[in-house]
């Protein structure tokens, strides 16, 4: 979105450091970058010092707006923009957390986004679903609403064509003949971060369950382990570790070619605000599996690009996986599957609305 706000506004960019953030910094060396460290977890003192450096970060540029994402940069971004008088004070909720916690930890993710909204002038929700959720549970009053049809970055048409050639540099060993559309082979892939609130827990079961009655079938798993917040169970680590048929691949820069080989996706999560990976594999026009949560049944409607089970149900995983072994519905959700997407998420499309919108709060 940089250089298409630049057309019209100074553009500050401000975030926690990490490898992203220098990659940003890079590809625009014109644009002023302001880092301030903020933790993902709750953690008071360094809150409270993130907090203290935010207020004297717009008290000395004095902007006309300050737009917010992610949970913890968004309550210290509002908030600090508050005390700073900042007249325009936005914050997209790209997700929410407390919908699926329980007990003292819902209760307190709850007050921090009640907290959120009220020190925004604006509030967007990535998606009607947790436009449903802030509204429903009481977080804001506030008029709030979608901006076209939920996403917040909308998808390169051009760059995720399935119709391109793609290049697979990777090693698979003894079990190359293992992968590919190209082998005959069933392949499902998995792209996200390998922890236990992406369902991987789930999807793993049954997909061991699914190769006992179909041994064609491969899964194929993009994306990093996190074994200090939500680390895998013990059997589903065993699982990847050592059934022939699973491949745990890693982080990918590039997810295009591992769709280009795959059959089907799936995005088995708990929760999300609006998933992009669905959006990306929509593109590549891949026929999907996805729970039935926020934002991924806004994208795939039931029978018609995908499939939508139950969230938590491995059973009900296993169903939609060995249905998708009959290759007529498979065709049938991938003819649907790239024109919904562009009808929808265009990135143009995306990136106009939320251009408008500053037109309009400005």
């Amino acid at each position: 979105m940089i250089e298409y706000l630049q057309q019209s506004y100074e553009v500050i960019l401000l975030s926690s450091p990490g490898l992203a953030w220098e990659q940003i910094r890079i590809a625009h060396p014109n644009v002023k970058c302001v880092e301030v460290c903020m933790e993902r977890r709750i953690s008071l003192m360094k809150d409270l010092k993130a907090l203290w450096i935010l207020w004297h970060v717009f008290l000395r540029e004095k902007p006309a707006m300050v737009h917010s994402m992610t949970p913890k940069a968004g309550l210290l971004c509002m908030l600090a923009a508050w005390l700073a008088r900042v007249p325009v004070r936005v914050h997209t909720f790209t997700g929410l957390v407390f919908p699926t916690s329980v007990g003292l930890k819902r209760r307190v993710l709850m007050a921090t986004d009640w907290l959120t909204c009220a020190c925004a002038t604006h509030v967007i929700p990535e998606g009607e679903g947790v436009k449903r959720d802030l509204m429903s549970h009481g977080i804001t009053k506030k008029d709030i609403r979608v901006l076209g049809y939920g996403n917040v970055r909308g998808i390169d048409l051009c760059r995720f064509d399935p119709s391109l050639n793609y290049c697979l540099n990777y090693d698979f060993g003894c079990r190359s003949n293992c992968v590919g559309k190209s082998t005959g082979s069933l392949t499902f892939i998995v792209v996200g971060r390998l922890v236990g609130d992406k369902g991987i827990n789930e999807v793993v079961a049954a997909f061991v369950r699914l190769y006992q009655e179909y041994p064609i079938a491969r899964l194929v798993l993009v994306g990093g382990y996190e074994e200090c917040f939500d680390p895998l169970e013990p059997k589903t680590l065993e699982a990847i570790e050592r059934h022939p048929a699973i491949h745990a691949v890693g982080v990918q820069h590039d997810v295009r070619p591992w769709f280009a080989i795959s059959d089907v996706a799936i995005l088995a999560s708990y929760r999300e605000g609006f998933p992009n990976v669905v959006i990306e594999a929509g593109a590549m026009g891949l026929p999907q599996i996805v729970t039935d949560i926020n934002g991924a049944n806004e994208i795939i409607e039931d029978g018609k690009n995908g499939i939508i089970v139950p969230s938590k149900n491995t059973d009900a995983l296993y169903k939609a996986m060995m249905r998708m072994t009959d290759k007529e519905l498979r065709d049938s959700l991938s003819k649907n599957a790239r024109k919904m997407v562009a009808s929808r998420y265009d990135q143009h499309f995306v990136r106009k609305c939320l251009y408008d919108f500053y037109k309009e709060i400005l």
